[in-house]
């Protein structure tokens, strides 16, 4: 029971601070916060990802150049060029680090006012962090699996934030629903999002992407984090730029 609790509590605790932070606030700034606020969301973001940190400043500038080349040859990732799913997995992390590491020049528009925190991006993306998660995670399943198959959430638990990417960036690019007629390949993968805490609405997303609310369009289309945004907003955490 202990490994499906962490199992749930780290998919979607990650897949929040993944789609609040660093996608609606890092690359699309549909909201502002606090430094205070920021330098804390960054901490939480790395204990809910753990072996698996993503920093906002090089997730935030990828997603910006998959916007504005979403499927075509420049985009970061898409099933329309890469051969298959692993390809674009292995180029989605090629790409986020040279970006992160700065090893490639990229034009100012998709940097700008990005976040960085450089000396904490630098202990939560090393490889003594990374180490050490993954084996607090094997420990904790020494501890509790009870059975060979609960051993078989551990891969899934220490590469979360990749799978999470890749269920949209591939599969809501070739499955799903389209509420709107775009020059990309973008769809809405879920009609209801228990899963992806509103990432799903991939269409609404790129149709909109300067909105904070991913759903909206048809009835059925709640999204779990803007919600969370809104009460957030409503306690003055953050303050959206659009309450819609």
């Amino acid at each position: 029971m202990e490994i499906i609790i962490l199992f749930f509590t780290l998919w979607y605790g990650g897949l929040f601070f993944q789609t609040f932070f660093l996608h609606r606030y890092a690359a699309h700034q549909t909201f502002t916060m606090s430094n205070v606020s920021e330098k804390v969301t960054y901490v939480l973001t790395w204990l809910f990802q753990g072996s698996n940190y993503l920093s906002a400043y090089g997730y935030g500038v990828m997603h910006r150049m998959h916007h504005a080349y979403a499927d075509t040859e420049q985009d970061p990732h898409s099933p329309k060029y890469d051969g298959n799913l692993f390809a674009m997995m292995w180029k989605t992390k090629s790409t986020y680090q040279d970006i992160n590491t700065k090893k490639i020049k990229v034009h100012k528009k998709y940097t700008i006012n990005v976040p960085q925190w450089k000396s904490f991006d630098t202990m939560a993306s090393s490889s003594i962090s990374r180490v050490t998660w993954t084996i607090v995670y094997f420990l904790f399943f020494l501890k509790f699996a009870t059975t060979w198959w609960l051993w078989l959430f551990l891969p899934i638990i220490m590469f979360m934030a990749p799978i999470h990417g890749v269920i949209i960036n591939w599969f809501a690019h070739i499955y799903g629903y389209s509420n709107y007629k775009l020059k990309d390949t973008s769809k809405n993968l879920l009609p209801f999002d228990f899963l992806m805490m509103g990432e799903a609405y991939h269409n609404n997303h790129h149709k909109h992407g300067s909105r904070a609310n991913f759903g909206g369009v048809r009835w059925h289309e709640i999204d779990p984090t803007y919600i969370i945004m809104r009460m957030l907003h409503k306690l003055g955490v953050i303050k959206l730029k659009s309450v819609n």
